[in-house]
């Protein structure tokens, strides 16, 4: 298993098998250290150089994994008393070259765009049903990073 730069943030690879007719993912199983419960199970698109973020989770893990395409994704720590306080983690996952699993824990501010030239979809399980007010939001602009594309 790697480990992302910011402490607490996992990337975990992941088996693809090969079968004659269509390949099977593995995406997260019950005795895998970074199972921390299910909730719900959501699937996300972003469009080809599109953004999405920032948002922070306060109580939820996430468990992300590429579903299709190429997604970018950049995290930010400002926790009080983290070693990496201040630092950012850009991570581009895919099906189809870097099939990884993207653990994040609550308290990271994430955004991630659409690093891929078609359609760019992630997998995120989570350990509760959404919970609206669980989660934080800012604008692009509120926190500064030099995404490799437009917002």
């Amino acid at each position: 298993m790697g480990n992302a730069m910011i402490n607490g943030v996992k990337l975990t690879p992941l088996r693809q098998i090969e079968v004659p007719n269509g390949d099977v993912f593995h995406a997260l199983k019950s005795s895998d250290a970074e199972f921390c419960g299910f909730g719900e199970a959501y699937f996300s698109e972003v469009a080809p150089g599109a953004i999405k973020g920032w948002k922070r989770h306060n109580r939820m893990t996430l468990n992300i994994i590429p579903i299709n395409g190429s997604i970018g994704f950049v995290i930010y720590d400002d926790r009080e008393g983290s070693p990496t306080r201040g630092c950012f983690d850009h991570i581009v996952l895919s099906r189809d070259g870097n099939y990884q699993r993207l653990t994040l824990p609550p308290g990271l501010w994430m955004a991630f765009y659409g690093a891929g030239e078609s359609t760019n979809m992630l997998l995120d399980i989570i350990p509760e049903p959404h919970d609206p007010i669980e989660a934080d939001r800012r604008e692009l602009s509120e926190i500064k990073f030099n995404f490799p594309c437009e917002f």
